[in-house]
């Protein structure tokens, strides 16, 4: 069997006019490997929403990350002054990986 590692998994559900702020965040606690998922539609207590092709207003985006657990935590308190502002929802869980030194 191969070897896996321990690491963090990290999604962060965010409007996308905010993506490269959030990458240049990113970037500074030096997590090197991030994905850009657009979301279509989703819902929330609040209300429901979809992307609008046209202005672009309501668009969501899931940012996946995989990091160790330094750099997830480093993340988490860069992250935190623009949770409640931003409304920004952030899941962390454990994963497996194999070749975990790239991470």
């Amino acid at each position: 069997m191969v070897a896996t590692v321990q690491r963090k998994r990290i999604e962060i559900l965010l409007d996308t006019p905010l993506v490269p702020r959030m990458i240049e965040i990113i970037k500074k606690v030096d997590i090197s490997g991030w994905s850009l998922i657009k979301i279509a539609s989703g819902g929330s207590r609040a209300e429901r929403w979809d992307h609008d092709e046209v202005t672009g207003a309501a668009a969501k985006s899931i940012i996946l990350m995989i990091a160790n657990e330094e750099k997830t935590n480093q993340l988490a308190d860069a992250i935190a002054p623009l949770l409640e502002s931003y409304g920004l929802l952030i899941t962390i869980g454990n994963v497996e990986v194999v070749r975990g030194d790239r991470f």
